[in-house]
């Protein structure tokens, strides 16, 4: 019997991966389930080559076009929001990729748990400003969480028959982005297209703007917490700029655990879609000289200021990781649009987070979606309106 898998996000760079992987293995697969906010052309494409009973489109124009195409295609059902999974899902799926970017991605995460057995989250601001509440919802419906960013699947991975308590410091590692070796004196003169050329990585914009800025790092340090439940003091960062190493973990007992794999999202991926199975994936040989270049090194805060962000957070998860989330998201696309120099972003996100409203959010823990989703809409406008006047 095939089992069922659902991606949420199907047509960015984590859902087409998934899909390759799935094409070479689809006598044990059917995808119940794709969706895309924008891209119409290719969730339809999609869904034809792999037989996809349900798409959702979230986007109202792309939604009327694709219903449009299908009228008389009685094979394929089209929605156009996520109210509709108690239609689509019958019985407890097999396996979840979450992979919607952005706080656009904590609403049909948080709705699809119950409908899963696994839930593989790619989508990382999810679990940095919702742990509480998915959390919850794992533990309520049973369902296994597996992360998928290569640093915390690589801790993940690490702790097989270890508990999160036996660890004593977890080192994630960072490239370093395009600017590991630029001067700083030309931080001034930095381009939209360089801000995008990552050395190892093929990412989406904001993932490579983000990058740049260091403040995914930040990011995956709050994740690390989360799920692993351990303090942001046993959490380093170590510059890496081969991005060979992933993770390392200390563990209490003296041993350390160094995950390494090449260069590419597929093997996380990959291992969260077989992670209770042995199964082969094509990868490349392991060379004595990678090994041997293995540099590491602390990180310089003057070339990325974001990581001092680090101090401003409370020890406890709260609403202010929303607000640094959404106060970043709104300056990204600001400097995408060339509405602010790439400095400004890290500049005007630290005048934004220390604003005394926000301050005190550092203290409130969210209850729901609707507690996050308004916030969000709230920094994003004060941002605006305040700050750019946009």
């Amino acid at each position: 019997m095939k089992k069922e898998v659902v991606i949420l996000g199907s047509t960015g760079s984590i859902g087409k991966s998934l899909l390759n992987i799935i094409a070479r293995d689809k006598k044990n697969f059917q995808i119940l389930l794709l969706t895309a906010d924008k891209n119409y052309k290719l969730l339809l494409k999609q869904a034809k080559k792999y037989k996809v009973k349900n798409l959702i489109i979230t986007n109202k124009k792309s939604f009327e076009i694709l219903n449009n195409k299908l009228k008389k295609n009685k094979s394929i059902n089209v929605f156009n929001n996520y109210n509709f999974f108690n239609k689509i899902f019958r019985k407890k799926l097999y396996y979840v990729m979450s992979a919607i970017s952005g706080i656009e991605g904590l609403f049909p995460t948080l709705k699809i748990i119950k409908y899963t057995q696994h839930i593989a989250i790619a989508n990382k601001e999810s679990i940095i400003v919702a742990w509480n509440l998915i959390s919850r919802e794992l533990k309520k419906n049973k369902t296994n969480f597996i992360p998928v960013d290569s640093e915390h699947f690589s801790i993940w991975y690490g702790l097989n028959n270890y508990k999160s308590s036996s660890i004593d410091k977890i080192y994630l590692t960072a490239s370093g982005g395009p600017f590991v070796n630029l001067p700083l004196k030309n931080f001034k003169k930095i381009k939209i297209k360089h801000a995008l050329n990552h050395p190892n990585w093929t990412m989406g914009k904001k993932i490579s703007i983000d990058s740049a800025t260091m403040i995914n790092k930040v990011y995956e340090v709050i994740e690390a917490k989360n799920i692993f439940n351990i303090n942001y003091k046993n959490i380093k960062i170590l510059l890496h700029p081969s991005s060979y190493v992933h993770a390392i973990i200390k563990f209490e007992n003296g041993l350390i655990k160094l995950i390494a794999h090449d260069t590419t999202m597929k093997i996380p991926i990959f291992n969260t879609l077989y992670f209770n199975q042995s199964k082969k994936i094509i990868s490349k040989e392991l060379k004595v000289n990678i090994l041997n270049n293995l540099k590491f090194n602390t990180v310089d805060i003057k070339r990325y200021p974001m990581i001092k962000l680090l101090k401003f957070l409370p020890s406890k998860s709260s609403l202010y990781e929303t607000i640094i989330v959404s106060a970043n998201d709104c300056l990204v696309e600001l400097f995408l649009k060339e509405k602010i120099v790439f400095s400004n972003i890290q500049k005007e996100l630290f005048k934004i987070i220390q604003l005394k409203e926000f301050i005190s959010y550092k203290k409130k823990v969210p209850n729901n979606v609707e507690d996050i989703l308004n916030l969000n809409k709230y920094v994003r406008l004060k941002l605006l309106k305040k700050v750019y006047k946009t």
